[in-house]
This record gives structure tokens, C-alpha cells and sequence, in this order.
């Protein structure tokens, strides 16, 4: 494969409806190359993840140019539970499941990743919005992936705050905290946490009506059908009408990397064991322990800037026009 100018980048998912508004980024951007998606366990059943991948590779007008590769249908070593409760049964609001026909690749997702990271040093980065499990699973096959690869992306864990499915842990380090034990302890990772989310990736009521009254694009409605469950549980687990937008910032970051405005970088550690604990993430923002730092942690996003390209994607399906001003 002869890679363009651009940024090569491999997405690794679990399809529910915050991912694919991070697909839809990376797909309609001039600024990165989308050049495969894998899928791995997580949100919610597996065929539907991959199922709603190809129906944002039909948004997108992509189906013809990218591949969707599956891959684990569960994690390294414990059981999960789905979030369905957030995202619906099949993962774009509870009655949405599309059946598109398309294909999935020949090739295991795991091998693939390998396969592309061998044949193309130090040019794919990994952008991984799902359980860690297809990652770790990579590592294990290839010790070496870390140097193979430009850069591995992560959005997951907690840095010191409350978790989104436990009060200890984020869903995706928890669904599989023992691959995720192994990516941070072999990768170097740019992290995209939880609280990141809530600090600065959050559409309040003001946003979410201008991309109700907006432009009638196909998006924007794709938008408001898919986050519909995901208001309503808000509203009532948290007494706020707010949609965040945890993938989709590790994209656009990706896409415009200026939006990063602050980094740390951290000794980061996952607890892997069952119990109250599972899945968090040890942050060692004071240097405490003997473990070197090597996770960059991102801080600070530009919030209005991600708005603005969130918004230019739903509307003029260009996340970038609004890095051209």
C-alpha cells in the first residue's frame, strides 16, 4: 500500500452512536487517511457494531474506499456488560439497525493491523476509541508494534476522577482492563479520558437546538436520531441535557492537533483485577512512583474550535472548513 501525504490512521472501534460521529470525522477530513477501521468488543452486540461502521461508511460516501475488519468478540480474560442502558440495543438508539450488505475484509482484525504496521514503519497511527482488546491482541502477535507504529491514541480511562460506568473506572478501560493493562505498559499512548470528555468535548441544550434548527442535512438528522437515548439518560442520571463527545474530539484532534492546548505526561497504570476497582486508572500526576512516565495526557481541548468542526462535519460534511479561516 503507498500511503498519501497525509496522515495514515486506522480507527479501532466498538460502533455505537458516539463512534460514529469519530468515523464520520476521520472519513470526511482531507487532513487524515482513513485506511482501514477494525472493530472490537464493546458497546453493545458485536454484529451491530460492525453493522453500524458500515452504515457511517454509507454517510460518508466511503464504502467503496474503506474496509471494515472484525475482529475480538470479547475481551483478553473477563466478561462485560453492554451499554445498552446509554446507547440502545444496537447501539444507534434502540430501534436503529441497519443491514447494509456490505462486506467485511477477509483478514482477522488483529492481523490486519499488524500486517499494515510491518509494511508501513512509522507511518499509521492508531486511533482507538473501543476496548484495547484488538491493540493488545496486536502486541502479543507483533512485540515490536510500538515502534512499527507513528503514534497510538486512546480514548479511555479516568484521570483522577469519577468513571462513567463505576465510580472508579471508564467503560473502555474497564471492559477490558487486562488489555489495557498491556497497551499502557508497552505503548506510548496519547490519552484522551473521561474527564476530558466532561470538561471540554459536552453539547448543551444552545448547541444541540442549532443542530436541530440547523441545515437539513442527512448528518445532522443522522445526529439527532442516534442521540436521542443517549439525552434522554442524561437528563435523568445526571439532570443535564447533554451530549458528549469523547471519540469524535480524539479525531478532530487528529485532524487539527492544535486543538490539544495542554498535555501531562504520566506513569499510567490500569487495576486489572475484579472488584470495586476494576479498570482503574493509576495516574501518577504527583511523580510518587518509580514508574517511568511515558502517557501523555491530554488536558486542555480547545472546546469552541471542536464545536466548530463538529458542526461544519454535520452540516457541510468538511470538519475542516473551519481550520481555513
Amino acid at each position: 500500500m503507498s500511503l498519501p501525504d497525509e496522515r495514515a490512521v486506522i480507527i479501532d472501534t466498538d460502533t455505537a452512536g458516539d463512534d460514529t460521529q469519530a468515523l464520520l470525522m476521520g472519513l470526511l477530513s482531507d487532513r487524515i487517511d482513513v485506511t482501514g477501521i477494525t472493530i472490537c468488543a464493546g458497546n453493545v452486540a458485536f454484529d451491530h457494531q460492525v453493522e453500524n461502521a458500515k452504515r457511517t461508511l454509507e454517510l460518508a460516501g466511503a464504502e467503496d474506499d474503506v474496509t471494515i475488519y472484525e475482529g475480538a468478540r470479547s475481551p483478553l480474560q473477563k466478561d462485560h456488560e453492554f451499554a445498552e442502558h446509554i446507547h440502545g440495543e444496537g447501539g444507534l438508539g434502540g430501534d436503529r439497525f441497519p443491514d447494509t450488505g456490505i462486506d467485511s475484509g477477509e483478514q482477522f482484525a488483529v492481523d490486519y493491523i499488524v500486517e499494515q504496521a510491518r509494511a508501513n514503519p512509522g507511518e499509521i497511527t492508531l486511533a482507538c476509541i473501543a476496548p484495547l482488546t484488538n491493540v493488545a491482541l496486536a502486541y502479543k502477535k507483533e512485540p515490536h508494534l510500538d515502534e512499527l507504529l507513528d503514534e497510538v491514541w486512546v480514548m479511555g480511562g479516568n484521570v483522577n476522577c469519577l468513571g462513567n460506568i463505576t465510580p472508579a473506572a471508564e467503560y473502555n478501560f474497564w471492559a477490558d482492563p487486562d488489555a489495557t493493562k498491556i497497551v499502557l505498559n508497552n505503548f506510548d499512548v496519547t490519552l484522551f479520558d473521561w474527564g476530558l470528555t466532561v470538561r471540554d468535548t459536552d453539547f448543551g441544550p444552545e448547541t444541540l437546538e442549532r443542530i436541530e434548527s440547523g441545515p437539513d442535512t442527512s448528518l445532522a438528522a443522522f445526529f439527532t436520531d442516534i442521540t436521542t437515548q443517549v439525552r434522554e439518560f442524561n437528563r435523568e442520571a445526571m439532570g443535564r441535557d447533554v451530549v458528549t463527545q469523547p471519540d469524535s474530539a480524539l479525531v478532530a484532534a487528529l485532524v487539527e492537533p492544535a486543538l490539544i492546548e495542554e498535555t501531562g505526561t504520566y506513569a499510567v497504570d490500569v487495576d486489572e483485577r475484579e472488584g470495586l476497582t476494576r479498570g482503574y486508572t493509576s495516574v501518577d500526576e504527583l511523580g510518587v512512583t518509580e514508574t517511568e512516565p511515558r502517557t501523555r495526557v491530554v488536558e486542555s481541548l480547545d472546546s469552541e474550535r471542536f464545536e466548530a468542526m463538529f458542526l461544519d462535519m454535520l452540516f457541510e460534511e468538511r470538519p475542516d472548513a473551519a481550520l481555513e479561516s
